[in-house]
């Protein structure tokens, strides 16, 4: 295999050991936010029991993020040196805004909130984690205001062979960005609320701690529903902005061989890729344009036009990115999320019913939900980036281009196979952890140890007992 794929594996397979751990970041450090609120606001024990109990899966999580993010930057030196030449005027400057600023805010005041229980108020110790919450999901911004830019170039010149800055507001202000940071904050929350509610319904299930329990999946239910339908909502403005600025990514997730007006959209195909036409196919007439356009008519490009197109404008090459895998990531990602959004529904539909939420029909199959936005995650980053190729800026430079020149074959896989066993390692080592943790419940010194009455109940079964 030569470098250029080795160094795109490589990148591949840390890109997505990172990003098992970012979304849950996301979303999980808003939701202890949100307990530890309700505890200062209400002065009950269960939401302070709560946020101890998801506050310590949340640094879990956070840990392995740090190490996972860390080599990724590294790469950018020493597999993509060519990249980092031509972008890293460009590229360096929000990466370094989101170390300096976003990383060190939510891990001064994360270590203000874990030694501070004792020593803060009530409302200072809150404010803390906010935060924390707050600098997690803006250093988010950060790194996505680097990756529009590959996306969508603005705010630059092309001096001496490199891409220079001009203009840091139109970096920051990329519309690409604008459609890709709401789209990927809101999957982090819908993440985070899958894992409240997948966790508590296994204990629930099992009759553990059910107030505290009974109280988290109610959170992350509504939590989860909100964050689900405005994650369908940002992914729809992100395919209409794929449409005006990457066509060919959109025909790619659609199979869509020939331009079409109006255009349909693909239930199911079956593709000749090297041949670029259908085998089998089911569509949907007029589907497509509703998508790009929000009417039932309207043109929408194909892979075959865009070819020539792309070949008029950039010179002889394959312009197509992986069709296959775009196609079907498209379909994992668009088909998780519905999923997701009719099993929040449900919940949501017991809870406003009053339903005893460990008494919800099956409720013990929750937990394997939370794989869902794991699946719809790592699905989206694929389209993003694979379905951006062969470019690596759009327009500017392909990725054949971009890696490190005197780099061998056998120093790649090494280090790809090092990195793979090690990422392998530290993931198995995080689910470990959580599982343990999560399986274990709250320890005894986060849960009250309420008087037992004459039947050996507890406080909080007696009231678990009577529906409160």
């Amino acid at each position: 295999m030569s470098v250029l794929t080795l160094s795109q594996l490589q990148f591949a397979i840390t890109a997505v050991y990172h990003f098992f751990f970012v979304p849950l970041t996301l979303g999980l450090s808003v939701l202890v936010a949100i307990m530890e609120t309700l505890f200062v606001r209400t002065g009950k024990e269960v939401y302070q029991d709560m946020t101890k109990f998801w506050g310590k899966l949340f640094l879990v999580n956070f840990a392995m993020g740090v190490v996972t993010g860390i080599v990724m930057e590294f790469q950018f030196g020493m597999n993509w040196s060519e990249y980092s030449r031509f972008v890293g005027d460009i590229f360096g400057a929000p990466l370094a805004i989101e170390a300096l600023l976003a990383f060190f805010l939510e891990s001064i005041f994360l270590g203000v909130w874990i030694f501070g229980w004792e020593r803060l108020s009530k409302g200072l110790h809150a404010a803390a984690i906010w935060l924390v919450a707050f600098g997690t999901n803006i250093s988010a911004l950060w790194i996505l205001a680097a990756n529009s830019f590959m996306q969508e170039p603005v705010g630059y010149a092309m001096e001496g062979g490199r891409a220079v800055m001009t203009d840091f507001w139109a970096l920051l202000g990329n519309p690409h960005l604008w459609v890709q940071f709401p789209h990927t904050v809101l999957a982090g929350f819908t993440t985070g609320a899958f894992f409240v509610m997948g966790i508590s319904s296994y204990h629930l299930a099992r009759r553990n701690h059910i107030p505290l329990f009974r109280r988290s999946f109610q959170i992350a239910a509504v939590f989860g529903t909100i964050a689900i339908v405005l994650v369908i909502l940002a992914g729809h403005s992100q395919a209409q902005q794929m449409v005006r600025i990457q066509p060919m990514k959109m025909a790619s997730a659609e199979a869509l061989w020939k331009s079409a007006d109006p255009a349909s959209m693909s239930l199911i195909t079956i593709g000749n890729e090297p041949e670029r036409r259908d085998v089998f196919a089911i569509r949907i007439p007029g589907l497509l344009s509703l998508l790009a356009y929000n009417r039932l008519d309207g043109l929408v490009k194909g892979i075959n036009d865009l070819q020539v197109e792309y070949e008029q404008l950039y010179g002889p090459g394959n312009y197509a990115p992986p069709i296959a895998v775009s196609y079907w990531s498209f379909r994992i990602m668009v088909g998780s999320g519905f999923l997701m959004l009719a099993l929040c529904l449900y919940g949501l539909v017991h809870l406003m019913r009053l339903t005893p939420v460990e008494k919800i029909r099956l409720i013990k199959y929750a937990p394997l939900a939370i794989a869902l936005p794991y699946l719809a995650n790592t699905t989206g980053w694929l389209l993003t980036e694979l379905g951006r190729q062969p470019w690596v800026v759009f327009g500017l430079m392909k990725t054949e281009e971009a890696f490190s020149p005197t780099l061998s074959p056998g120093m790649v896989l090494t280090s790809l196979i090092v990195f793979t066993l090690l990422y392998g390692v530290l993931m198995m080592a995080d689910a470990y952890l959580l599982r343990k943790f999560a399986i274990a419940g709250p320890q005894p010194e986060e849960v009250p140890s309420g008087p037992k009455d004459g039947q050996g109940e507890t406080d909080w079964e007696l009231e678990a007992s009577h529906g409160s």
